[in-house]
């Protein structure tokens, strides 16, 4: 393939990332986690869920480490380590469940009941975020405030909009296959 055409295809690759990202609520930071996989999901819809379900199961993964390192800080007031506690074993479970989605989609199409393959996936991821939102929760109120409170919501607002986001396609994805079945 010359370099042209190569050229062409990455383009043409971003430009169905940026129209498929319409349908998430955060399409910017949809665009920014997918487009640099632009040349391994091509203008597939499967790996277009399966590449965003892996971004959103990596940042689980790491907020999960961080939220474990901060544990161990001694100078965590009470009310922020119980936080923090409730916020690891949130995050942990949102992890386990996006974890089950991505088995269940590199499955799909394997059996014959695709459409209660896609219902456990879309059920959860969003049980991942629900999880991430009981997260953010125990960090509200003006009991918590400073820098742990701070970097805690701002990682755990990403995540979740990572896995809105990656609800968002795969749910678009159920619809294109679910309809073609």
């Amino acid at each position: 393939m010359n370099s042209c055409s190569a050229n062409t295809n990455r383009k043409t690759n971003k430009e169905y990332i940026k129209a498929s990202c319409n349908v998430t609520t955060y399409r910017r930071l949809c665009y920014k986690s997918l487009a640099r996989r632009a040349s391994e999901i091509k203008a597939d819809p499967k790996l277009l869920a399966h590449s965003a379900l892996n971004t959103t199961l990596s940042a689980a993964e790491y907020t999960s480490r961080m939220m474990r390192d901060m544990s161990k800080i001694h100078s965590l007031k009470p009310k922020e380590a119980a936080a923090v506690l409730d916020c690891i074993t949130d995050i942990h479970d949102s992890v386990e469940e996006l974890q089950k989605s991505m088995r269940e989609l590199d499955d799909a199409n394997k059996d014959s009941d695709l459409v209660l393959q896609m219902s456990d996936i879309l059920t959860w991821v969003n049980a991942a975020l629900e999880d991430e939102d009981t997260c953010l929760d125990a960090f509200a109120g003006k009991a918590l405030n400073g820098m742990v409170k701070s970097r805690v919501r701002r990682r755990i607002k990403k995540l979740a909009h990572l896995t809105s986001n990656a609800l968002a396609l795969i749910n678009s994805y159920a619809l294109a296959k679910t309809k073609s079945t």
